[in-house]
């Protein structure tokens, strides 16, 4: 990615996100198969088609610290879509609830603001199996700085 004109990194990320520049947004995660599909106002698209074999459990399905990875892909995207100039915004919490386990295959994640407020995004995401099942459900709060 390169710095936009003007534009700090962090200003340039976020412009990135409201922009719905999906192709421009670098990710070190794009390297484990994690793409995203859209940025829009308070939500994010993600769709992880090929799990590489590191990403796998002894029982030959996917690890949930890198499911907790793509929760928080979709929770970064969707909350930089709200922020302002010069904002920037870290994780205070999170809670995940793995519903079922994921096997290799596709799967999609979708990641959504429920509230924002001058200091603090309430967040949920989700991801679903190539059949539409929920597998795992995330509820976050979000830190928001810089907007002093």
């Amino acid at each position: 990615m390169t710095k936009r004109e003007g534009l700090g990194p962090l200003e340039a990320i976020n412009q990135i996100i409201r922009d719905n520049r999906v192709d421009d947004y670098a990710s070190p995660n794009r390297e484990l198969g994690m793409q995203p599909i859209a940025f829009s106002k308070g939500a994010s698209e993600w769709r992880w088609e090929q799990q590489p074999a590191a990403t796998l459990n002894p029982f030959g399905l996917v690890q949930g610290g890198y499911l907790a990875v793509f929760i928080d892909e979709l929770l970064a995207t969707a909350v930089a879509s709200v922020l302002g100039q010069g904002e920037w915004a870290v994780t205070a919490e999170t809670k995940l609830s793995y519903i079922r386990a994921v096997k290799p295959s596709e799967v999609l994640g979708q990641g959504r603001v429920l509230r924002r407020s001058a200091h603090l995004a309430f967040l949920e995401a989700e991801i679903r199996t190539e059949d539409g099942r929920t597998a795992v459900f995330a509820t976050s709060t979000w830190s928001i700085a810089g907007s002093e």
